[in-house]
Parts: structure tokens; sequence; C-alpha cells
């Protein structure tokens, strides 16, 4: 990790903020803007990711993106740090949360969806919150952010049945979290603090790789299924008419191969995508969100066809939670995806309009 990032990851957002006022002072030459370029799938370290709100920022411009997203799983606290930021490095912010939601009494409840670890659950993202309603979204959260905290809890006895190594949930996790200013703790959390257990003179970036090798196996042994935590599908759809922002349908697609390498190849939405869609629809939700790096131009031609049928927005953002990834998707230079950097500067000046 480099030294502006360390920088920029202090332990403050008042102190983070005033460190990237210094570092915008002190440059002598501004990053080329790249305009064919947009994300907003950016995770912090209000859930896991090596960039604090600012240090996300200040990445972001850094690779050339002229706008960014935050899009934090169960956490909207990290998002008034990210708005500020981008401010001061002058570049468009919009601002999301990424949650788990409960699927079972669909059709598709005996199908993997898009998540890979259970059959019912499905990842949804709410796009483009604005800031009056930051203080609505954390009391929603609050109650799944605990019943998530119970969960880890069990991950974590099972971690150590499986490797015995012991994990204290409140020394190992809490303090590598946010979770005291209101970020959240993922499977990501125990797997990283199991990483430093079993490697503690290890460098971060090496902690982060053994981090990835977990997620891509030993999570599968460990891995308890959420209940209560996830958050019901009507009542998310409501919630996102009541704070008048787009609920999306995160897009995963038939996986060969992960680009991040923390996905195994498996089969998820492909063989019935039309019945979903038409499912979408008629639940209400208009809004379709992908990372073209992560498809097959097939699936892609597939997908964005299927979003004109039933004009559905929409929108894309490169998951980024790992300090190997490259905050550019390529993909999006090409001119059949303009459309998705055309969208995220709508979602950027619907925000700032309030």
């Amino acid at each position: 990790m480099d030294r502006e990032i360390n920088f920029l990851n202090a332990d403050s957002a008042e102190k983070r903020l005033e460190n990237l006022q210094t570092l915008l002072s002190e440059e002598s030459e501004k990053p080329a803007v790249l305009p064919q370029y947009a994300n907003n799938h950016i995770h912090t370290t209000f859930s896991f990711s090596p960039y604090s709100p600012t240090a996300a920022v200040w990445a972001a411009r850094r690779a050339g993106l002229p706008t960014a997203g935050i899009m934090d799983h169960d956490s909207i606290s990290g998002a008034s740090e990210f708005r500020k930021a981008a401010k001061l490095a002058g570049i468009g912010a919009t601002c999301g949360v990424e949650m788990r939601t409960d699927w079972t009494s669909s059709p598709f409840a005996d199908r993997r969806i898009n998540s890979p670890d259970m059959n019912g659950m499905v990842y949804m993202t709410f796009h483009s919150i604005r800031e009056r309603y930051f203080d609505q979204v954390k009391d929603m959260i609050a109650p799944y952010r605990e019943l998530r905290n119970e969960r880890n809890i069990k991950i974590l006895k099972n971690i150590e049945k499986e490797t015995g190594v012991h994990i204290d949930f409140e020394k190992d996790v809490i303090p590598i979290s946010e979770y005291e200013n209101g970020g959240s703790i993922t499977e990501r959390h125990l797997l990283f603090a199991l990483a430093k257990k079993v490697m503690p003179d290890g460098t971060e970036d090496e902690q982060y790789k053994l981090l990835g090798q977990y997620k891509s196996g030993l999570i599968n042994d460990v891995f308890v299924e959420p209940s209560e935590e996830l958050l019901p599908l009507d009542f998310a759809v409501s919630f996102a008419k009541e704070i008048d922002c787009y609920l999306c349908y995160p897009y995963l697609g038939d996986v060969t191969k992960s680009p991040t390498g923390d996905k195994k190849a498996q089969k998820f939405e492909d063989d019935y995508l039309d019945d979903l869609f038409v499912y979408l629809k008629n639940k209400g939700i208009g809004a379709i969100t992908y990372m073209p790096s992560r498809n097959t131009a097939e699936q892609l031609d597939r997908l964005m066809k299927l979003c004109d049928k039933y004009n559905m927005i929409q929108i894309s953002g490169e998951d980024i939670n790992q300090p190997s990834q490259s905050f550019i998707c390529k993909e999006l230079a090409d001119p059949r995806f303009s459309h998705l950097v055309d969208a995220a500067w709508e979602l950027v000046k619907r925000e700032e309009n309030g």
C-alpha cells in the first residue's frame, strides 16, 4: 500500500479529509481525466476494503475517473465523508448500499441466483441515495447489522474448528473494521483476521492474497447461512421508493474464471434470465447493475437486450475491495457501453440536486 493511501487511511474522517487537502495542495500536476470511464461500486473500510472513503476518492481520481461511487455492504456511514472528499478532489460522487435480500418466497427460491453462498439469497444494491436520507438508511440497516454480527461469531467458531486458530471477535475483528463508526463486518473481515493470525509478519498485500485464497476455498466449509438478517425483498422495494433511490438487481451471470480470483466457476441466473426479468418487472424493480469485465460478450449482449426490452435502467461499476484491483473497467472504453458512463453522470447530477 503506498504512502498516500496510508496517509488517507488515518483514524478519523476529519483527519483523512485534512490529509486529502494537504495532498491536493502539494500536487504539482493533476492526473489525466479519462471521461470514457466511471465506477459506481467502490467498497470502503466501512464494509471491507483497503481504502477509507477519502482514500477511495483519491485512488479513483488518480486512476483517471471523473466520477466515483461508494457502495458498502450494510452501511451508508462512509457516504458523507466520500461526498466531501469527492468535492475536495473535484470529481463527481454517487452513494449507495449493498444488502442481501430474502427471495425464499420467489419462484427462484431453490436456485443460486446471484449469491455464490446459498440458494434464495440475492444481493441487491440501492443506488443514488441522496444525503438527506442517510440517517433514515442508517436506522433501517441497524438491526440487520447486529443480526449479521451474531452470525459472524458463529462463523468464527467454525473457523476455529476447521483451522485450530482462535479469533476473538472483539479483539481481532472489530479493530480492523469501522464497526464503531457505523460500518459493517463482513465475512472478509473474519477471513482477513484469520490471515493476520496465520501470517503475522506478512505484508498487508500478502495477507490480502491469503484472504483471497480463504474466500475461494475455506469460506465454503465455515459459512453459516443467514436468515433473519436478510432484507425481505418486498420491504427493499418499498423502502427504495420511500427514499426515492434506484433498487438494482446485480447481474452476475455464470462464472467461468473470476477476475478477482475469489469466485470459483459456478452457474447462476443465465439459465432462467428471461423469467427473472419478468419477475423483476412485476416486482417493481426497474434497474440492473452489472460489471462488463466479469462477463462474456454473449452474456452482455443478451443482458442489454433484455434491459432494453423491459425498459430497465442500466448501471455499472467494478466491485473494488482488494488492493490489486484497478479502478478502471477497460471495457467501458467500448462505445457500446457509453450508456453506462452516461448513467453514472445522471446519478451524480441527481444527487447533487438533492
